[in-house]
């Protein structure tokens, strides 16, 4: 008699499944825990790198949307660099990092935890906010306000679970400062309660991401397009592809592709657009023109269009965009396993990377 073994999971794929009871455990933690935020925000400027730099971008557009406040992203190593760094008075600093180490956010932090200079020569400090997955650590000391994602251990180095919790936290933030300022919040409060199950349903994909991930890893390069609060998981779905399977792909807005960009696709790339939202008419525009003029294969993940003609779509229906973010995040990290495992990668340790990069 032949025995076969249960092939064991690896980290990432047993830390992308827990995501709904991470998530479920972290609204009802903030459900029942209040939190403290600094009175009359008015900018927010969110310091992070790698995928917590993505989530610093969906936070910026989140901010802007949800609680009407000016919000802008910048790269730990960016901002270091940087003579000059937002300083406006009601300014409030967030720092995202899922291990609280990250030499590069930890030197952002120094700098503004220094103080700034007022036109009459006295000396000003903004506040600042942590967002991490470790309560020990270095920037949960640094910071005046602070929130834990509660995610657990993470042992895969690609970011999953933390990844998904920062972005809860920065929405629960958003709902916060929108409350504050006395804006409609219900219909985002009812789509928290909906989240775990609707990343539930998401892994019922599983069969159709396998098949993309098939078609993905036979390609030589990959463009990822999105626009709007979008871009931040297209980025993030070039992020964790890179790290897992060592692909030459990019993520780029789809109309600044078109800016000269675009000519890539004559290397017979494949493009993946995601979306969250209707697709805008000029999206619809720009897509029919790659399809024209480069015919490569596509790719939709997320909301569809009928007036796209793609190879391939997937996606769940979702009632609000934030569902649909948070579905998309789901389906690229699969993806991104997927395609690892047809390429027989390592996946819980690429080679050449750390968990925590100093």
């Amino acid at each position: 008699m032949l025995f076969f073994k249960k092939k064991k999971k690896c980290s990432m794929e047993s830390e992308i499944m827990e995501q709904p009871s991470v998530i479920e455990g972290l609204i009802h933690k903030y459900n029942n825990t209040e939190f403290d935020l600094p009175e009359n925000i008015e900018k927010i400027v969110i310091v992070a790198s790698g995928s917590s730099y993505h989530c610093a971008r969906f936070s910026a557009d989140l901010l802007g949307e949800i609680a009407g406040v000016e919000a802008r992203a910048i790269y730990s190593s960016e901002f270091n660099l940087k003579k000059v760094v937002p300083h406006d008075r009601n300014t409030l600093y967030i720092f995202i990092t899922q291990s609280g180490e990250t030499t590069d956010t930890l030197k952002a932090l120094e700098r503004v935890n220094e103080g700034f200079i007022d036109n009459d020569g006295s000396k000003y400090y903004l506040d600042t906010l942590c967002i991490t997955n470790r309560q020990e650590s270095t920037i949960w000391d640094m910071t005046k306000y602070k929130i834990d994602c509660s995610a657990g251990v993470e042992n895969s180095i690609a970011a999953t679970k933390s990844f998904t919790a920062q972005m809860l936290c920065v929405l629960i933030v958003a709902l916060k400062l929108s409350k504050h300022k006395g804006r409609n919040i219900d219909e985002y409060l009812a789509s928290l309660d909906k989240l775990p199950e609707v990343m539930k349903s998401t892994f019922e994909l599983r069969p159709k991401i396998k098949h993309l991930a098939r078609l993905l890893s036979k390609q030589h390069c990959v463009v990822i397009t999105a626009d709007g609060i979008s871009y931040s998981i297209a980025k993030e779905a070039a992020l964790k592809i890179k790290e897992t399977s060592y692909m030459n792909i990019n993520a780029t807005y789809l109309g600044e592709f078109m800016h000269g960009h675009v000519a890539v696709l004559n290397n017979k790339s494949a493009l993946v657009y995601i979306s969250v939202d209707d697709i805008s008419y000029s999206a619809v525009s720009n897509l029919e023109k790659i399809r024209k003029n480069y015919n490569p294969a596509m790719f939709i993940i997320g909301k569809h269009n009928d007036k796209i003609i793609s190879n391939f779509n997937i996606s769940i229906n979702c009632e609000n965009e934030i569902l649909q973010m948070f579905s998309n995040v789901i389906i690229i990290q699969l993806l991104a396993l997927e395609i690892a495992r047809k390429l027989h990668r390592n996946i819980d340790k690429p080679k050449g990377l750390k968990k925590v990069v100093k």
